[in-house]
């Protein structure tokens, strides 16, 4: 089968040049960015259309080309790509499922860690000239994570790599997962409801859809203790961010290690930059070099094995 490949948005991965897309299939073009008035235009004449985190409606896919086999959606969500549309041209999706599992897994972690010593507030306070907490006491809360409950919605890959993580770190766990499990050893599976209420960290590791869109609401974040922190590497919209930044601003819980906004990019005036509460990445879990080299290698696979008619990682 022809692998005549076309990459939309190549920038957001190969944002400095270390990223190299031109070996994952015979014949590849590859844009940096495409306007979605561009799209159609582009992808005219290709087999394959790789993107990533990239919006494409449905009305959009339904003018595709009859040249368009399979749309490879360059990570592990692919709320972004209309399903709908996709099965009724009769285009094969697939996704990039684990790439990112261990570096995702670490920017929890991280979050978790900063949280714990407010790093966030001490870094402001030197930037600021205030050297308080070396020329006083410690001006600043600073907790162990040892025997702390650690809480997680989803039971996925990334999941297990936090996880593994938090036990050496000596934190209880608790897991809420979609289909009913049995407890394990060191792990206790039970609601949702229970997750929020006993835990000291809650992190979010679950897909993004219509069952799980603002799962973390008002009701939601009244149920956590006013001393857990909120941990979302997931998807933005899991969580209600006028609802959290009301929670953060009263004391309903006791701070939040973001590195997903509910939009992307978040919005130069949103109160969460400036938090002393709150830890703001760029969505960056994804984004370590040796993570997006792995990416763009698990791209070439899929497009090798659809090639094949063999397809892999088809989301169905």
């Amino acid at each position: 089968m022809n692998d005549k490949t076309v990459v939309l948005n190549a920038g957001l991965v190969n944002y400095d040049g270390n990223v190299d897309y031109s070996q994952i299939a015979s014949e590849v073009v590859i844009y940096d960015k495409t306007p979605e008035d561009k799209i159609l235009e582009r992808v005219d004449g290709f087999t394959i259309v790789v993107t990533k985190e990239m919006k494409v409606s449905g009305d959009i896919i339904r003018k595709f080309p009859d040249s368009v086999k399979m749309i490879c959606e360059a990570g592990t969500g692919y709320n972004n790509i209309d399903l709908d549309a996709v099965r009724e041209k009769g285009i094969t999706l697939c996704n990039i499922p684990a790439y990112s599992n261990e570096r995702v897994a670490h920017t929890a972690i991280l979050l978790i860690l900063n949280l714990a010593s407010s790093m966030q507030k001490q870094i402001r306070m030197l930037l600021e000239g205030n050297h308080d907490n070396f020329n006083k006491h410690l001006m600043v809360n600073h907790v162990e994570l040892n025997g702390k409950t650690l809480g997680i919605i989803g039971y996925g890959n990334i999941a297990k790599e936090i996880i593994k993580v938090a036990e050496a770190l000596g934190m209880r766990i608790l897991v809420s997962a979609r289909t009913p499990r049995t407890d394990v050893e060191k792990i206790r599976f039970t609601t949702k409801e229970e997750v929020l209420m006993q835990s000291d960290f809650v992190s979010l590791n679950c897909p993004l859809n219509e069952s799980t869109r603002h799962m973390i609401n008002k009701k939601a974040l009244a149920m956590m203790k006013p001393t857990a922190y909120l941990i979302n590497t997931a998807r933005g919209a899991l969580v209600d961010e006028k609802a959290l930044i009301d929670a953060l601003q009263n004391n309903v819980i006791a701070g939040a290690g973001l590195d997903v906004q509910e939009v992307e990019p978040l919005d130069d005036a949103s109160p969460l930059y400036t938090m002393d509460n709150v830890i703001i990445t760029p969505h960056m879990g994804w984004r370590g070099l040796e993570t997006r080299q792995r990416l763009v290698s698990f791209i070439q696979d899929n497009i090798r094995a659809f090639s094949k008619g063999q397809p892999i990682n088809k989301i169905d």
